[in-house]
C-alpha cells in the first residue's frame, strides 16, 4: 500500500462524513487515518473491536472499515454483524485473506464492499465514496428518520437533533429510540424494553424513560411524543 504525499491545510467542514477504522495494524491505521483526513473524511480509529464499541457508545459514523482478523476474540466480523443489527451503516472489510469464504461471510451479513490488502488508498476512497453515495440515494426513498417537533432522530446515524444542534444520546438511549423509532404509534410493553443489565428491572426503564423525555419533549412532566400506556408500557408517537 502506498501513500502519496498530501498536506490539507483547509479544515474538514462539520458534515464531513465520519469514518471509523478498526485495523490491529498500527502503521495501516495511521496511514489510513492521514489519508482519509486528506480525502475529506473525519476519521475515528480503533485497535481492536473492544476499542471500537467504546468509541461507538459515544460517536455516531457514517461508515465503518473492518479488519477481518483482529485479537481480542472477536473478529471484523463479529463486529459487523453487530453494527448492523444495532446500528446499520455501511460497512467495508479489509483483509488479507483470499479466502473466498471469508468474503461470502461478510456479503452474508450485508458487508457493502470488500477489499484485500495490500490496495490502494485511492482505490479505497472511490469505494468509500460509491458506498455513501449510494446509501444517500437508498435514504432519498425510505424513511430513515423520525420526526417529534423540533427534534429529528436519525435511525441508522442514531442520532438526534434539535434542529441544527445534536443531541448526546447514551447509547442505551440510543437503542431505546431505535426500538421506539421502527415501531411507531404501537406500544411497547416494559419487559421488552428490559434487554441488559444496565436495565434488570423493569423500574429501572421508568428512570430510562424519563431521562429521554427530557431529551426530546417540550415539557416532559407532560409528554408529548413518548407516552406511558397505563397497564401496557410506552408508545412513541411521530410527527
Amino acid at each position: 500500500m502506498t501513500m502519496p504525499e498530501m498536506n490539507r491545510r483547509d479544515p474538514l467542514p462539520d458534515n464531513a462524513p465520519h469514518i471509523l477504522v478498526v485495523d490491529d495494524d498500527d502503521r495501516i491505521r495511521d496511514l489510513l487515518a492521514r489519508y482519509l483526513f486528506q480525502s475529506g473524511f473525519r476519521v475515528t480509529v480503533a485497535e481492536d473491536v473492544k476499542s471500537a464499541r467504546a468509541a461507538m457508545r459515544g460517536l455516531t459514523f457514517d461508515l465503518a472499515i473492518l479488519d477481518v482478523m483482529m485479537p481480542g476474540g472477536e473478529s471484523g466480523l463479529d463486529l459487523a454483524r453487530d453494527l448492523k443489527r444495532m446500528a446499520p451503516i455501511p460497512i467495508c472489510m479489509l483483509t488479507a485473506m483470499a479466502d473466498p469464504k471469508d468474503r461470502i461471510a461478510g456479503l452474508e451479513i450485508g458487508v457493502d464492499d470488500y477489499v484485500v490488502k495490500p490496495f490502494e488508498p485511492r482505490e479505497l476512497v472511490l469505494r468509500l465514496q460509491n458506498i455513501l453515495r449510494r446509501g444517500r440515494v437508498g435514504s432519498s426513498s425510505s424513511k430513515d428518520e423520525i420526526r417529534l417537533g423540533v427534534h429529528t432522530f436519525h435511525i441508522g446515524r442514531g442520532e438526534l437533533k434539535r434542529g441544527d444542534e445534536t443531541i448526546k444520546l447514551t447509547e442505551r438511549e440510543r437503542d431505546l429510540m431505535r426500538l421506539f423509532a421502527g415501531r411507531p404509534g404501537m406500544p411497547i410493553q416494559r419487559h421488552e424494553l428490559v434487554n441488559d443489565e444496565a436495565t434488570a428491572n423493569e423500574r429501572a426503564i421508568d428512570v430510562q424513560i424519563n431521562r429521554l423525555r427530557r431529551k426530546i419533549e417540550i415539557d416532559p412532566s407532560s409528554p408529548v411524543y413518548l407516552q406511558t400506556v397505563r397497564g401496557k408500557g410506552y408508545i412513541l408517537y411521530v410527527d
